[in-house]
């Protein structure tokens, strides 16, 4: 089974939009905030974020 590696905001954007594709919006909107923090542009991650809208899913301590 071949090991995928997210290191880059591209990458978690794009996994976002495979899950919204498929029907995932909750795990979708999970990775367009990690791809929106990954990006130091923020014209970028608010348009990244948009594509997925809805409040924050995280729970952080």
């Amino acid at each position: 089974m071949p090991r995928f590696t997210f290191d880059q905001a591209a990458d978690f954007a794009d996994a976002a939009r495979e899950m919204a594709d498929a029907g995932r919006p909750t795990l979708a909107r999970l990775l367009a905030e990690e791809a929106a923090d990954r990006t130091p542009d923020p014209d970028t991650a608010a348009r990244i974020l948009g594509e997925f809208p809805g409040r924050s899913l995280r729970q952080e301590d």
